[in-house]
């Protein structure tokens, strides 16, 4: 009993319930925790119980081992979830990254068949493709010349008024 008495005291909060179940004459004041003297708090269980004090720490000691067990299967648990919710992030990853490699691929291959045959259309009509870049560049011109007049103008205009 001396060996899990730091143990009761960690645990008497939750332990305490256990007792007023098994002895339900015992009232709080009766299971108040004194200096961390478990002699006076079994004296008073003692007391008002007429239980023999081995009886007394014995069902302490079996309350301390299924706590503790109690709690080791709650780790154990607690393990076995994080490590399930690990593996199930592992598997949505690998799956997001197979599926997006995929598509990337797709697209590579979209766009290599378009640059392809925008290639053939320039190759088999040169001159074409020539004429239309020149008159792109043509028009170009003649929209920045224009532009570039009208605001010269409406400068002058600005500076006679």
């Amino acid at each position: 009993m001396a060996a899990n008495l730091q143990n009761l005291q960690g645990q008497w909060n939750q332990l305490k319930g256990d007792v007023k179940k098994k002895w339900a004459q015992l009232t709080d004041d009766d299971l108040r925790w004194t200096n961390g003297n478990v002699d006076q708090l079994i004296g008073r269980i003692q007391e008002r119980t007429g239980e023999k004090r081995e009886q007394i720490e014995k069902y302490f000691d079996t309350l301390m081992s299924e706590g503790s067990s109690m709690l080791s299967n709650a780790v154990e648990n607690v393990g076995q979830a994080a490590s399930q919710a690990t593996n199930r992030l592992r598997e949505g990853y690998s799956k997001l990254s197979d599926q997006a490699g995929e598509q990337l691929g797709h697209a590579r291959e979209l766009v290599g068949e378009q640059y392809g045959q925008a290639r053939e259309l320039v190759i088999r009509n040169p001159v074409q493709w020539v004429a239309a870049a020149f008159g792109v560049g043509f028009l170009a011109g003649i929209i920045a010349g224009y532009t570039s007049s009208a605001v010269s103008h409406q400068q002058q205009s600005r500076r006679f008024f």
